[in-house]
């Protein structure tokens, strides 16, 4: 069996630095993990990807294809496409490691959530290689001092749940950025509710009077749907990293095969005489 979990979420969310801290705490604590770097307009980030699309095709080749003259959106949307079209050579990239445990770090751009197939025929295909696969969406905790555009978030991420038919894990990530006040009221926002919007100063405007019941009314789906949940991730604390991987390898049943060991078997390796 193997395990795999997609890294999701709007631009900016963190999900390249949620891979790098998961890659560094998996290397420390003698874990194999692997990361895919899936955005093709990347430039730097943190972590050795074990495959990159940009191997394969990136967005500045694209963007500088006179015939295809695309844009950054439309260009990232026909390399992920291209990719769609050519899964075979990410399966022969991955190879055929039984018990591999891999990120993948996806784009940022919603549209390929909510507006493509994209992500549903790519875990259909990673299925058919006897992935077991889970989604871990991220969402800037600082959002939570604009509760507007934290129940954004929330919708996009209810969105995307149930766009695929796969177990998620929701976070609130960077809290370690949020000053101590913000850091300390962050346990409202793990199980959203309507009723924060209480806490939008925009709602007490002549313009938010006027449309206080119709909004209050559509962020009641959240409550209505109970789906969203969230974890607080401070990528710089290892039990904070520990924590969600513990999530993460829950949903996807990671270990569950593996032989239990006893006292013994820990004794025994410590002594080095483990066979």
């Amino acid at each position: 069996m193997r395990y795999a979990h997609l890294v999701l979420g709007p631009a900016g969310s963190g999900k390249s630095s949620y891979c790098s801290a998961l890659a560094k705490h998996c290397e420390a604590t003698r874990r194999k993990l692997d990361v895919v770097n899936l955005d093709p307009a990347a430039e730097t980030f943190d972590y050795e990807p074990v495959v990159d699309i940009r191997d394969l095709i990136s967005l500045s080749d694209v963007m500088e294809d006179e015939e295809l003259r695309f844009g950054p959106n439309g260009g990232l949307m026909f390399c992920m496409q291209y990719l769609s079209n050519n899964l075979e050579w990410l399966s022969e990239q991955l190879g055929e490691v039984d018990e591999d445990y891999v990120l993948f770090d996806f784009p940022g751009q919603i549209e390929i959530y909510t507006d493509s197939n994209f992500v549903s025929k790519f875990i259909n295909h990673l299925q058919t290689l006897n992935f077991r696969v889970c989604g871990v969406f991220l969402i800037d905790s600082q959002f939570i001092t604009d509760v507007a555009k934290f129940i954004s978030g929330v919708f996009v991420a209810l969105s995307t749940m149930i766009h695929f038919e796969i177990p998620f894990i929701n976070i609130l990530s960077k809290t370690d950025l949020l000053n101590p006040i913000d850091r300390r009221k962050i346990g409202k926002f793990l199980e959203p509710m309507a009723d924060i919007l209480e806490e939008d100063s925009l709602l007490n405007t002549k313009w938010g009077e006027k449309y206080k019941k119709l909004t209050k009314t559509i962020a009641s789906l959240v409550e209505e749907y109970s789906l969203v949940k969230f974890t607080a991730l401070n990528i710089l604390n290892e039990n904070s990293l520990n924590d969600v991987l513990l999530l993460v390898d829950s949903a996807i049943q990671y270990g569950e095969e593996s032989e239990v060991r006893t006292v013994d078997d820990f004794n025994q390796e410590r002594n080095g005489v483990c066979e």
